[in-house]
């Protein structure tokens, strides 16, 4: 089983992170990769087991069922149904927790998934670096005023 878990701290209280990111359907209004989401079956973006339906900016298309959603803990978990990537048996839960020290957010992103031996460290480099820390980058210039998305 591959792992990877990305850590940030993003200058903005954490209610205002989670305002943010908290929509299960909203990953393109944050996120520079993702560029169009639908929830399938008309669910509700927040319903346990709703299934969103999106792309990335690259064209490839995912579908992620959500796991778990606490407004009380700022936290989300999903997982990965169908991606073009050779994995299988993801979980991911995105938590933001609240820094004292300056009203700031102190936000992980963590996965785990089972891929081909050759190939799970490059797609655990690649999950990091682009999509985590991706969207991580886009909150903090966002929090700085230097981007707004959509």
């Amino acid at each position: 089983m591959a792992k990877v878990t990305i850590s940030s701290v993003i200058d903005a209280p954490v209610e205002k992170v989670w305002a943010r990111i908290r929509d299960f359907n909203g990953l393109p209004s944050w996120h520079p990769r993702m560029v169009e989401s639908h929830i399938e079956d008309g669910k509700d973006a927040g319903t346990i087991g709703c299934v969103r339906n999106f792309q990335l900016a690259s064209g490839a298309r995912l579908r992620e069922k959500l796991l778990d959603f606490s407004d009380e803990n700022f936290l989300v978990s999903y997982s990965i149904l169908e991606t073009p990537q050779p994995l299988s048996n993801h979980k991911a839960t995105l938590q933001l927790r609240r820094v004292t020290d300056g009203d700031r957010t102190y936000a992980e992103w963590t996965a785990s998934f089972d891929a081909p031996p050759e190939e799970a460290d490059k797609l655990a480099e690649g999950m990091g670096a682009n999509v985590f820390q991706g969207g991580f980058n886009a909150l903090k210039a966002h929090f700085a005023g230097k981007v707004e998305l959509n």
